[in-house]
């Protein structure tokens, strides 16, 4: 490109690679400050006795310096970590339940369904979908018509059963 030398045009794009690096998972869930679980994990750990519920702490920071608090003591949220305190060093982490592991493993993708039916894909408001559906080789399924289809009328039928056709109009309906 224009501007650049050969040498510092690759030392830019090396430096591009490197922001897009850090750049992952963009469309992950939630704030970006910390890691979180399923309310459900919660739940499931709040009931065996395993989680509490979570309050901020004033004056963290400086609570920490006078050694009144560990790190840990620290909500996760409010110090940008990890709920099992894994960013923590010298912490003890918290057990990770099952719920966690499938919520870890992309589970929370199945509670982001934008159908109105609960699980699964969302209605087709345009028509680009595949259909779903009895098919056209099963029997009593609406059969399929043209675009412009127009229903015959009964006299129409009741014509064409007789044999009797209608003579071709010509010009205009005169000649």
């Amino acid at each position: 490109p224009d501007g650049f030398t050969p040498e510092s045009y690759k030392k830019f794009k090396a430096e591009e690679a490197k922001k897009n690096a850090r750049k992952q998972n963009l469309g992950a869930m939630g704030p970006k400050g910390f890691k979180s679980r399923s309310f459900q994990s919660f739940q499931e750990a709040l009931e065996r006795g395993e989680a509490e519920h979570l309050l901020p702490v004033d004056f963290a920071e400086e609570r920490i310096r006078k050694g009144e608090l560990k790190p840990e003591d620290i909500p996760y949220m409010q110090r940008g970590g990890s709920w099992d305190n894994s960013d923590v060093k010298g912490a003890k982490k918290k057990k990770w339940l099952s719920s966690d592991k499938e919520y870890a493993n992309g589970g929370f993708q199945k509670e982001q369904s934008v159908s109105i039916f609960g699980y699964g894909g969302g209605l087709d408001w345009t028509g680009k979908q595949a259909r779903t559906g009895p098919s056209e080789t099963v029997k009593g399924a609406a059969p399929k018509f043209a675009k412009n289809y127009k229903a015959p009328k009964v006299q129409d039928l009741k014509k064409q059963a007789a044999g009797e056709t209608e003579p071709k109009k010509k010009f205009f309906g005169l000649f």
